[in-house]
């Protein structure tokens, strides 16, 4: 096993896509040290900054003071305590559905949903860039799979009416903002195949809540469509830890009967539940952090394409510099981080070989001297690697 393991991670490092950990010591909302240098983080999904929010902070305080450090046990068995109800009716508030339902993470609400709403016979189709988790649901499922290319839905559409004739229940399944270019799936579209086709449609929306739609109510807002059900996180935007499914009340009900990873998961540690609840409802009470945010990214997007790089088109916090092959987004990074700016470099297979990228992330917490500074140095570095001319 050991030869096979150090095989591997020798093929890894040749291909320049070999994985390792750093040690991040947070100084405050946007700053930490990092393998020891002292740097501004662009890389958290912390999008609003609400994190370190003083009420978020101390809702979390509260909680464990009167519930302790841990749930303790499943949901189901003793872990179910009063503060999932008030952040499970602000998310259906927020996302206009009659219920919601609060998992482990983002990761077990997309694989806990997937794997128990579908099964033999059906038939799930998936966008080519949707999440793992999305795929991994996919698969225990039991439901046949067909992924369409990215956003298209003159495929997507020729796909149904190939299969209209096959028994069982189809599934439409997207991101809502898409993790690594940071589009949008076109929600109102799909809306409408879905219904052409009598398709139920679900969306992932860990990217989309909280940043994009009236309120932060997510893509589907944006849009002024709606899914089926919807699924998403509380630890991006939301500045927390969990996941959870926006859904009929019939859907949740079946879920704490049928899914897995909910009914064998611990619950939540009563601060995430708190914090998050504080947060769904600060998206309402302080809309500046949105706005800020949005036009913090429309600020880098533009600065990086004058200098010439290479941003795909796009409004939302998450800003794609791509670099192309996998050695030269690691020491793009590396030259970076040397200068005081954190910004990750994403290489296959979360990417496509060849685009290979520095993945930007915006927060309304950024400052105009840190989004100033941070494109100096990535102007500076990238001339000097002759990235841009």
């Amino acid at each position: 096993m050991r030869e096979s393991i150090e095989r591997e991670m020798h093929r890894l490092e040749a291909e320049g896509v070999r994985r390792r950990l750093r040690e991040q010591d947070d100084l405050g909302p946007m700053r930490a040290v990092i393998d020891g240098r002292e740097a501004l983080v662009f890389s958290a999904n912390d999008y609003l900054g609400l994190s370190h929010h003083p009420d978020v902070v101390r809702e979390a305080e509260l909680a464990v003071a009167r519930y302790g450090a841990s749930a303790s046990a499943s949901r189901l068995v003793g872990g179910n305590h009063p503060l999932y109800r008030r952040l499970e009716a602000s998310l259906a508030r927020l996302k206009g559905t009659e219920s919601a339902m609060v998992f482990a993470t983002g990761y077990a609400a997309n694989t806990g949903l997937l794997s128990s709403i579908a099964g033999t016979g059906d038939t799930m189709f998936v966008d080519k860039l949707d999440h793992a988790s999305i795929y991994d649901g996919v698969a225990l499922s039991d439901a046949e799979r067909r992924r369409y290319p990215h956003v298209a839905t003159d495929r997507l559409e020729a796909m149904l009416r190939a299969d209209r004739d096959v028994d069982g229940r189809r599934f439409i399944v997207t991101d809502g903002v898409f993790s690594m270019d940071g589009d949008l799936a076109p929600i109102g579209e799909l809306r409408r195949i879905a219904d052409e086709h009598d398709c139920i449609l679900i969306v992932d929306d860990a990217h989309g809540t909280g940043v994009v739609g009236p309120n932060g109510a997510g893509t589907s807002g944006h849009f002024g469509a709606h899914a089926d059900i919807e699924v998403g996180t509380l630890s991006k935007a939301l500045g927390s830890l969990g996941g959870f499914v926006a859904c009929e009340s019939a859907v949740a009900e079946y879920l704490v009967n049928k899914s897995r990873p909910f009914i064998f998961s611990t619950g939540l540690p009563p601060a995430s539940v708190a914090a998050a609840a504080r947060a769904v409802e600060l998206l309402a009470e302080e809309p500046e952090r949105q706005t800020r945010v949005l036009a913090i990214s429309a600020r880098v997007r533009a600065a990086l394409s004058v200098v010439g790089f290479e941003v795909p088109e796009g409004f939302t916090p998450i800003v794609p510099i791509i670099v192309g092959a996998s050695e030269d987004a690691t020491g793009f990074s590396d030259a970076c981080l040397a200068e005081g700016v954190f910004i990750p470099a994403i290489r296959t297979p979360s990417v496509p070989k060849g685009r290979a990228r520095l993945r930007m992330t915006l927060s309304a917490a950024h400052t105009d001297e840190d989004v100033d500074f941070a494109l100096g140095v990535l102007e500076r570095m990238g001339k000097e690697m002759g990235l841009v001319g």
